[in-house]
């Protein structure tokens, strides 16, 4: 295993992402503003499309009993607004992610959701992921939620690992949505 760049140790800060970004390999493309989206702790991503679920999920023991529900595209209105009843929803960020092996990140959803009764559900980006990446969006508030596309809706922070692996993610994800 290769050894961990210390000063790539802990959570990345703007200056550490915004080095990365704009390297020969950038960490984040597809951007809308990047010095609107770069934070001190993280970069926000925007939102490119939204979706209804519909059908039933599975997720068995094997990878190939995973099954996803099928999508239904939400279509925004000539403003670019979308108004969500409250339910679930897929979500699709516009920033295609490129994590080195040395690097993980973890999403948050941006703190105005959560004051107008909205949550993102995410999970952990892998080292070595690749892809535009998706995540639940979770309407709670009983009045529904008004999104703009290209809305800033969630944090990516990224994390330097102690050690980078010698085996980066090579799940069914990789690659998703950039095709």
């Amino acid at each position: 295993m290769t050894s961990p760049n210390p000063s790539l140790a802990g959570a990345l800060s703007r200056e550490q992402l915004r080095a990365l970004i704009e390297s020969d390999h950038p960490l984040i493309t597809g951007f809308i503003d990047l010095d609107n989206q770069i934070q001190p702790n993280g970069i926000d991503l925007t939102l490119r499309e939204v979706a209804h679920h519909n059908g039933q999920g599975a997720i068995g023991v094997d990878s190939a009993d995973r099954v996803l529900p099928d999508l239904d595209p939400l279509e925004f209105d000539a403003n670019g607004w979308l108004m969500l009843a409250p339910g679930i929803y897929h979500i699709v960020y516009n920033e295609v992610v490129d994590i080195p092996v040395s690097l993980m990140a973890l999403g948050r959803p941006r703190s105005s959701l959560a004051r107008c009764g909205v949550s993102i559900v995410t999970a952990v980006w892998d080292a070595g992921y690749n892809g535009r990446s998706t995540s639940m969006l979770v309407v709670e508030n009983p009045a529904g939620f008004r999104v703009q596309k290209d809305a800033r809706v969630m944090q990516l922070v990224f994390f330097g690992m102690s050690e980078a692996t010698a085996d980066g993610y090579r799940g069914r994800y990789q690659g998703e949505n950039i095709g």
